[in-house]
């Protein structure tokens, strides 16, 4: 089997703990990283002493970034791609690069690690044999017409939000689901002010109102099957830093 050429390597997603031992040395390795941004990559492998270059690989530059990087893989230079959180390629640049690498003949070798969503459906409590991971929702067209399909699926579904959203989302699910469906809100994952919001639809919603939420959050929303009934609870690691 060829070696590889194109390593996707996830980076932590609070924790600069959160990342693992054969990620650290990958990237020591590789030839290039290729950074969604370089700036917050920095920190990252400074913090490991990973000297490494970099390159800048973004939503803005890469379809031609990535016909470049191909060309050097296929020079024989290996290329590691990191975002500035979990998965590359997952809600995340990445994609096109694969793709083109493949087409390429090149080998494509994808590293185990963390994942917002993962971990947020992980610790939700909600049912995790059969879910959907949604991420972001398009932000204007189509938008009301899939929170409707998603509030009818019969699996637990999971999304992607920014804080400045989360208000507007849980209005668009209370129309969509109704006021009782269940669901949490996970928000600073694996960071010192982790939080989990447990409840329906209309406590979550009153909630922020009175407390708007700060941080990226995930929201795990229960399938328009689920029985349970849980009132708002709330864990976080507040005042603590993450073990």
């Amino acid at each position: 089997m060829p070696s590889p050429s194109l390593f996707l390597v996830p980076t932590p997603i609070g924790n600069l703990e959160d990342i693992t031992l054969r990620a650290i040395r990958t990237l020591a390795e590789v030839d290039l990283i290729a950074c969604e941004d370089t700036r917050t990559s920095g920190v990252l492998l400074s913090h490991y002493d990973i000297t490494t270059p970099k390159t800048s690989f973004h939503a803005h530059n890469e379809h031609r970034k990535a016909i470049h990087l191909v060309e050097q893989m296929r020079d024989g230079r290996r290329i590691a791609l990191i975002t500035d959180a979990g998965m590359p390629g997952i809600s995340d640049p990445g994609y096109l690069l694969v793709r083109s690498t493949v087409e390429a003949g090149l080998r494509v070798e994808a590293l185990p690690g963390a994942a917002a969503f993962a971990t947020a459906l992980a610790a939700s409590g909600l049912p995790t044999d059969r879910f959907l991971y949604e991420g972001f929702l398009p932000p204007r067209k189509g938008r009301r017409t899939r929170l409707q399909q998603l509030a009818d699926m019969d699996c637990t579904v999971v999304l992607y939000e920014s804080p400045h959203r989360i208000g507007k989302l849980l209005k668009e699910l209370g129309d969509a689901c109704g006021p009782n469906r269940q669901l949490v809100i996970a928000r600073e994952i694996s960071k010192k002010f982790e939080e989990y919001l447990r409840g329906s639809v209309a406590e979550l919603s009153a909630h922020a109102t009175t407390r708007p939420l700060k941080g990226e959050c995930v929201v795990v929303l229960a399938s328009s099957r689920f029985s349970g009934r849980k009132a708002l609870g709330r864990t976080d690691n507040s005042g603590s830093d993450p073990p």
